[in-house]
Parts: structure tokens; sequence; C-alpha cells
């Protein structure tokens, strides 16, 4: 089943130059989602993998986080916690910036999101230098979570995001070279 989606995910990621920015080469999954086999056979691979994690929150990053986020969430029978771009959440918040690759950002968590102790899984569509998976765990452990890992269907493993969240455990489901 891995290989299928390593496949499926070479097949239907497509790769954008200089977007956002100039010099990156932009990673589009929206070809694999619009596929439903593709689609569910991402799921179903990250279902089998944390269907015995004990989760308690599955965490997802704005916006293609939310995607994959959402779906595992609602297959692991566990909930969803939105992890937002700034000035999108309505009650009192946490919020801490973070170095992209062509620039900075922001992430933010509502203050209560999560229960002290509370164990969760961050999910992204894909890791690249590491930061934003980096700025996620950190707010979900700055209001007490337990970040039990994270997981992205595709990786950059040039950019050594890896070290950005170590020692946190990385789960992906493709790696694409060359970038």
């Amino acid at each position: 089943k891995r290989r299928l989606i390593e496949e499926e995910a070479v097949v239907s990621t497509q790769s954008t130059g200089d977007f956002p920015k100039p010099g990156i080469q932009f990673k589009d999954i929206t070809t694999l989602i619009k596929d439903p086999k593709g689609l569910k056979t991402t799921i179903d691979l990250f279902v089998e993998k944390y269907k015995g994690a004990q989760l308690d929150y599955v965490a997802g990053i704005e916006a293609r986080g939310f995607i994959f986020g959402t779906a595992l969430a609602l297959a692991l029978g566990v909930g969803f916690i939105p992890l937002r771009k700034p000035s999108k959440l309505p009650a009192e918040k946490v919020s801490l910036k973070y170095q992209l690759e062509y620039g900075v950002n922001e992430l933010e968590i509502h203050k209560d999101a999560i229960e002290p102790g509370k164990k969760v899984l961050v999910v992204d569509d894909l890791i690249a230098t590491g930061g934003t998976l980096e700025c996620g765990c950190k707010l979900i452990e700055q209001i007490g979570g337990v970040v039990v890992g994270c997981a992205c269907v595709a990786e950059l493993p040039e950019l050594n995001g890896r070290k950005a969240i170590a020692p946190r455990d990385l789960f992906v489901l493709a790696q694409f070279y060359g970038v």
C-alpha cells in the first residue's frame, strides 16, 4: 500500500516553479486529493499507522493540513484542532512566528483548545524546512498538549525538516528529491 501512495503522489503531485515566490518549487497536492482513490489511500495509510496510538486529538496546519487532519481525526474517532494563520480564531489564542524557506509566517491556536496532558498528532501536507511543523508542535506544547508525532503526505528530505522537529517522530508517505 505504501508504495502505491508513493507512486500516486509522484504522478499526482504537480510542481509549480516560482510559487509563492521566485526560486521556490511548490509541490501542489490538489491533483492527489481530487482523485478519490488517491485521497482514500492516503487517509487509509495514515489510519493504519495511527489506529492504535491512543490519541486524543489530531491537529492540522492551515490549510492543507485541514484536509488530511479532519479526515484522519474522523476515522480515528478523535477531535480535530485547527492551527490557524493570524486573525482567524475568535477566542483567546496563543500565537508564534516561524521562519519559512521564503519568509516569516505565524500560527495561532485557541488557548483552551487542548487540555493539559492530552496526546496530539500534528498533520500537514508537506514538510520542507520543518518550520511550520515545529511551530505547530511548540504551540501545542505551550498550552499543555503532548505531541506524539507528526504526519505528512510528502517530505523534501534535502531541506532537513526532520532536524527542526526532532526529537519528535515524523511519518511521511512519499519523499521528493532534487527540489
